[in-house]
């Protein structure tokens, strides 16, 4: 039935009559304009000029009427079409429109940059064509304002104004509308199932908080990715791109990346479009060797080696009269095939029911693929799907929409547990450090051998069961891990290879490192806009809600006993007027948001914006908004053993649901009279554990009184007051400058800390029994280790300001150029465990030269970026980022009678492999070429 609905719609759209005007549009030097916008003034009929500048514009009007014409850096221009037979050729003037462009995001309505409330950067069908990265995403990062977190070379995250590691949960994300957060992560992963090079119409962004208008998780900014409409931009588009990319421990690799679009307009009131896309590449090796214990890289000088990408060595103990001991890792390389796949696609039906603007909107989104995550492990994403699918109404003053997303983590592994249950294949950790400590001590008695000699041979007996020198015992039952006990597996061997498909298809972590995931979200948006029917100020209100469906099968959350479930709403109003002949224009707002298990949270925003001068070129604004964001579900509900050590999330009820049982140690049970196990909860966690610190101290001098309860409060929402000023201007006709600075006061900020909790007894100071008990416990070794989420009682400020100059220093000849500076502070004595995690350079500048315009069919671009170093802070590991400066570069070649460019570009041209993330894999340099075909 569905089908001959559709063949229906398709006929009758076919019967519907239509006139075609043609014609071509052209700038003064008689080069063409592709993607020139025309329409027929007081209709919704329009469409864009093709690669060369020609186009067909179908409509049901009669003549007369009049078309408008316009195009980004252009002026637009009407024309009277009399007769069918008319040719409307079209010449525009250049004009500096990069202020004048009009956006919606700062306010939810229509506005020209130069007078948005707040920063705000855009990147258009123009800037998309120019960029020197492989994508239009990877563009971004040469936006002022904007810093990227690499942990894979298809997922990068967006980091503005600071505090953000690869799980970027400040930031949002809106592809036509729709977040693209991850429902059980609740960040963003990178363009996944966004929009395609050849759909992109625009891109928006603003960099600081945004909440008053569109709620929680717009903390630290918001960017909005919007697509073309198959209204007005028709045809088969295609692109292909090949390249290569080079990284010294990956090595030399193809890049493949292939994309097809097909838009349809059957009729005035019906059009369809699909997208898909395919890209394929290798991965930049994480393969940093560096010491997460101190000491020498390797096992060789350190036998307690924990390598930042080796991954089985955390797995150490104390062996009595040898020291502390690891066993010995895998490299992430062995872990994963280094293979990057990304595919998406997307389809939608357009109808627009009436003669107005109302059009109603049907979509849907599917993204799957290979890439690396980088949480508190590294996570080899493995056909990992995501799926989004929306209904939308709306008009000229007014949209609704509703929206699922679901995922599925496929065969999704996490590769550090990978690293510790195929060493236990092998041979369990017992045996293994049972066999170290015997060898360490008769080599070095018997043979007379020093520390570091009997830590090698007692390491290759452990790993081998052999002495140096002698042949590897043959793995016996490398499945059993019960069998005798055998050699270590060697990475690229068949018993390897075996573990390890074994380890990533079992979820459950004590053997496995399979992760499982079906989360969803659910969600839906309204607004209206009074404008029409009250004047004396634009007023407009609006309301969200949202359901996550937690589902990971005890395997992340504890959800052992089915999903878990929780919903939040919102409302806002906005209120816009202009006064002294438009040059003021004030806008306020407020929005109230609650989540269903925290107390509701009010946003307001005020900002004023005055335009001086005699053409009003001259535009000053300043705000003041607050911001929060709810705690992830992963804050609230995560539930999972990572070994070492567990994270407990804060929710009330989830206190209760993680449960565990732990072993007693020989001593606990002989001494303090405890059974072999007990139970622990997470109110252990909260409830009777003290820092970390303190017992690292207590465990250096054994005095009681270094110890320190560990007061953990329930994690709640963080609020930001974010207090912003900028300039922008354009003069003599092509300087564009735009200045800003911004302060933010946090509170309540979110932070994650290390409790350390006594098997038996309470956490206290003193000398009762109960405390005592927990004293014993710990000299005994009887604790577990949590992560727990709360917040700083820390008062935390940031600060910063951003210049961005831009202007044609000849002809068409255009010189670009701007300056970041950012900064934050807090008292770390109000709260010593506080990790800030600014990861954001002090100073930034980024600059660009080029010509789109060289000659007729010929343009180029180049950018470049500099950073300072800066210290990056995350749970996998902290270290310093280098300075880094970075250089783009790429050519292209219109070729009209194929309707076709050719790009050929660069990144990184002329730099060495350079770091973004402490853990992740370096960034080396890729050269690409690009055939894109537009209709």
């Amino acid at each position: 039935m569905r089908a001959y609905l559709l063949i229906m719609l398709f006929i009758s759209g076919l019967s519907f009559s239509q006139n075609t005007i043609s014609g071509t549009v052209t700038d003064t030097n008689k080069q063409s304009i592709p993607g020139a916008n025309i329409t027929v003034v007081g209709s919704s009929s329009g469409t864009s000029t093709d690669f060369d500048g020609t186009f067909k514009l179908n409509t049901p009007s009669k003549p007369p009427f009049t078309i408008k014409i316009s195009a980004v850096g252009f002026e637009s221009k009407t024309i009277n079409i009399t007769s069918l037979n008319q040719k409307a050729d079209v010449i525009l003037k250049d004009e500096e429109t990069k202020l004048d462009e009009i956006v919606v995001s700062a306010s939810r309505t229509p506005e020209r940059v130069i007078e948005s409330p707040v920063t705000i950067e855009r990147m258009g069908i123009q800037e998309i064509k120019n960029t020197t990265a492989a994508t239009f995403y990877d563009g971004l990062e040469n936006l002022k304002e904007v810093n990227f977190n690499t942990s894979s070379i298809s997922f990068k995250s967006v980091n503005t104004r600071g505090f953000a590691t690869v799980a970027n949960t400040r930031f949002m994300q809106l592809v036509d509308g729709m977040d693209n957060s991850s429902p059980a992560l609740n960040f963003v992963l990178g363009n996944l199932i966004g929009i395609s090079d050849i759909d992109v119409a625009s891109v928006e962004l603003l960099p600081g908080a945004s909440s008053a208008l569109y709620g929680a998780n717009a903390f630290n900014g918001i960017m909005f990715m919007n697509s073309k409409s198959p209204f007005t931009n028709e045809g088969i588009s295609v692109y292909y791109k090949y390249g290569q990319t080079s990284q010294k421990a990956a090595g030399t690799n193809d890049y493949n990346d292939f994309g097809i679009r097909a838009a349809k307009a059957f009729t005035k009131h019906f059009a369809m479009k699909a997208n898909f896309t395919y890209m394929e590449a290798s991965e930049w090796i994480a393969a940093d060797t560096r010491s997460m214990t101190g000491g020498s890289i390797g096992h060789a000088m350190n036998q307690n080696y924990d390598g930042l990408n080796i991954y089985g060595d955390e797995v150490t103990t104390s062996i009595p009269n040898v020291g502390q001991v690891s066993r010995t890792g895998y490299r992430e390389q062995d872990l994963t095939d280094n293979k990057v796949k990304s595919m998406k696609a997307d389809f939608g039906m357009h109808f627009k029911p009436w003669a107005d603007d109302t059009e109603i909107i049907l979509q849907y989104k599917i993204g799957t693929g290979n890439t690396i995550y980088q949480g508190a492990n590294r996570y080899a994403l493995k056909n990992f799907l995501m799926q989004q699918g929306k209904f939308e109404v709306k008009g000229k003053n007014f949209f609704a929409r509703v929206y699922f997303t679901s995922e599925d983590a496929g065969d999704s592994y996490d590769m550090r547990f990978a690293g510790w249950n195929i060493n236990r294949m092998a041979k369990s950790d017992k045996n293994w450090f049972t066999d170290y400590g015997t060898a360490f001590q008769l080599s070095s008695a018997a043979l007379g051998l020093n520390a570091n000699e009997a830590a090698v041979y007692a390491r290759n007996f452990a790993d081998y069961n052999v002495s140096p020198g002698l042949p590897l015992v043959p793995n016996t039952d490398p499945a059993n891990p019960s069998a005798p006990r055998s050699a270590r597996f060697e990475p690229g061997s068949t018993q390897f290879i075996n573990a390890l498909a074994t380890v990533t298809s079992n979820p459950d972590l004590t053997q496995g490192a399979k992760f499982i995931d079906h989360s969803k979200l659910y969600h839906s948006d309204v607004n209206y806009n009074f404008k029409d029917l009250i004047k004396f100020a634009e007023i407009q209100v609006g309301g969200s809600w949202r359901k996550y469906v937690m589902d990971s099968e005890g395997t992340i959350f504890t959800d052992y006993d089915g999903p878990i479930e929780y919903k939040e709403y919102g409302a806002y109003a906005q209120l816009q007027k202009k006064w002294l002949d438009d040059r003021l224009k004030f806008t306020g707002s407020l929005r109230y948001d609650k989540s269903q298990n925290f107390d509701g949270n009010l946003s307001p925003r005020i900002s004023f914006v005055y335009s001086a001068g005699e053409s009003k070129r001259h535009n000053f604004r300043v705000s003041y908004q607050t911001g929060f964001r709810n705690p992830t579900t992963q804050d609230q509900y995560i539930g999972l053993d990572l070994g070492p050590f567990a994270l407990i999330g804060s929710a009330a009820e989830n206190l209760d649901r993680f449960q565990e049982t732990v072993n007693v140690s020989a001593s606990g049970q002989a001494v303090a009279g405890q059974p072999a196990t007990l139970p622990m909860s997470g109110r252990n966690a909260y409830e009777n554990a003290y820092t970390l610190a303190s017992v690292q101290a207590f465990a250096a001098s054994g005095n009681v009184t270094d110890l320190k309860v560990a007061n953990v409060q329930l994690v709640k929402p963080e609020q930001v007051q974010a207090f912003e000023a900028g300039y922008r201007t354009v003069v003599q006709n092509d300087l564009s400058i735009d200045i800003n600075g911004y302060y933010n006061i946090y509170n309540d900020f979110m932070n994650t800390s290390r409790v350390i909790s006594p098997y038996y007894g309470t956490a206290g100071t003193g000398t009762t029994p109960a405390v005592l008990l927990s004293y014993q416990a710990l000299a005994f070794g009887d604790r577990r280790v949590y992560q727990v989420y709360t917040n700083t009682t820390a008062q935390i400020t940031s600060l910063g300001f951003g210049v961005g100059l831009s202007k044609k220093v000849y002809k068409d000849f255009e010189l670009g150029v701007n300056y970041n500076y950012a900064q934050f502070d807090f008292d770390q004595s109000e709260d010593p465990s506080f990790v800030a995690g600014f990861n954001t350079p002090k100073h930034r500048i980024k600059g660009s030269f080029g010509n789109a315009k060289l000659t007729k069919n010929l343009g180029f671009n180049l950018n470049v970026r500099w950073n300072t170093e800066y210290l990056w802070q995350s749970s996998f590991g902290d270290g310093m980022i280098p300075e880094n400066t970075v250089l783009d570069a790429q050519i292209n070649y219109g070729i009209p009678k194929l309707k076709s460019v050719i790009k050929v570009g660069a990144t990184n041209l002329f730099g060495k492999d350079y770091l973004q993330v402490v853990g992740a894999g370096m960034i080396g340099k890729m050269v690409f070429a690009s055939w894109t075909i537009n209709p």
